[in-house]
């Protein structure tokens, strides 16, 4: 008997063991991480700077991590079925890089609430759904500057996708920035109706040649405005990365995005239990936005004034948004001295003075 039962204890410290090692190897096991793109990686722009994002995440964490990325993926409800998929296949993170696929990223963090969501520039949450934004409006605000300051009619003109918060506080800050060093300076809006359509945003771009523009802008995904404007023999600033191979002799420089601190953070507080579906927010002085590498023509004189400028907003001196300020109607959105709030620019559905063309789309 006593044999027997020595024999029993040995079979169950063996299992109690294997149960062991085997919670060991859960444990050790990667973190899954799924990515989502509105677009190509090939964009040369917004879903091109993700990718170097999730490619930081990979180097940063090691075998921690374990990424996969899915591209071209319309909003609407084919990314809600990608999101699931994703899920299913057993990814614990999972993060949706545009505006419009927030209500399927919703849906599908109801249906996996095991599995940790994060829309980029959305504003619905859930207990396991977060956000996550770089506010670049800081950025923009300087580029403004060096818009103006290459303009000699100062009439600028700028590309832009859809009239949504984010886009609409890029373009204001950019108008801002602009009439700090020129206050004549008036800023064009042509929309696109789409994020990343190379021969649409041609288009519009050409379109803003015509009306006589001297510099152009964008809040678009590709390169193709950059184009337009060395064909035209004009100036451009870019925007997401660093296009300035594009274009050259067109090129004054651009904001751009540094989405790998975001993606790290975020991954290890999942990993170590402490993730929250708090919203995330990005700023210059974090390094998460600034502004690529100026271009050639770009006086010395201009490089300096930015350069304080940016000192200014990283200490938290100035902040782009401060009154007074009022709207292309000639209302006051922001009395003197007044700063805008976080809810005031999330909520943003004005231009300000100085911006032609409508907020609210074609």
């Amino acid at each position: 008997m006593l044999e027997n039962f020595t024999r029993k204890l040995a079979v169950v410290a063996l299992s109690l063991g294997l149960g062991a090692m085997a919670g060991m190897a859960q444990a050790d096991e990667p973190l899954k991480v799924g990515f989502v793109y509105i677009g190509p990686v090939g964009d040369a722009g917004w879903t091109y700077s993700h990718d170097l994002g999730r490619k930081a995440l990979e180097e940063a964490l090691g075998s921690a991590v374990e990424t996969v990325a899915v591209e071209n993926v319309p909003e609407g409800p084919e990314s809600q079925r990608v999101f699931e998929d994703l899920a299913r296949r057993g990814n614990k993170l999972i993060f949706g890089t545009s505006f419009g696929y927030m209500d399927q990223m919703v849906a599908a963090a109801e249906r996996y609430p095991d599995v940790k969501f994060m829309n980029a520039t959305g504003f619905k949450t859930a207990p396991n759904l977060g956000t996550y934004m770089i506010m670049a409006d800081e950025a923009r605000y300087l580029e403004g500057m060096v818009a103006a300051s290459a303009s000699q009619s100062g009439k600028i003109g700028f590309v832009a996708a859809f009239p949504i918060p984010e886009v609409l506080r890029h373009i204001n800050s950019f108008t801002l920035g602009a009439r700090s060093v020129r206050p004549d300076a008036t800023v064009r809006v042509v929309w696109t109706s789409t994020w990343y359509d190379p021969n649409v945003e041609r288009q519009a771009a050409e379109s803003l040649v015509a009306a006589g523009v001297d510099v152009l802008a964008q809040y678009q995904d590709t390169p193709s405005t950059g184009q337009v404007a060395q064909e035209a023999g004009i100036k451009w600033t870019g925007f997401n990365a660093d296009m300035s191979k594009f274009a050259p002799k067109a090129w004054l420089t651009g904001t751009v995005w540094n989405w790998g601190p975001i993606y790290i953070d975020t991954a290890k507080a999942v990993i170590d239990g402490s993730w929250k579906p708090d919203p995330v927010y990005g700023h210059m002085k974090d390094g998460t936005t600034g502004l690529a590498p100026y271009g050639e023509e770009v006086s010395a004189e201009t490089r300096e004034k930015v350069e304080a400028k940016r000192k200014e907003i990283e200490s938290g001196a100035f902040a782009p948004f401060t009154g007074p300020l009022k709207d292309q109607d000639g209302k006051e959105v922001l009395a003197s001295g007044q700063v805008a709030t976080l809810k005031e620019l999330l909520e943003m559905n004005y231009f300000v003075d100085g911006v032609l063309g409508s907020a609210h789309g074609k």
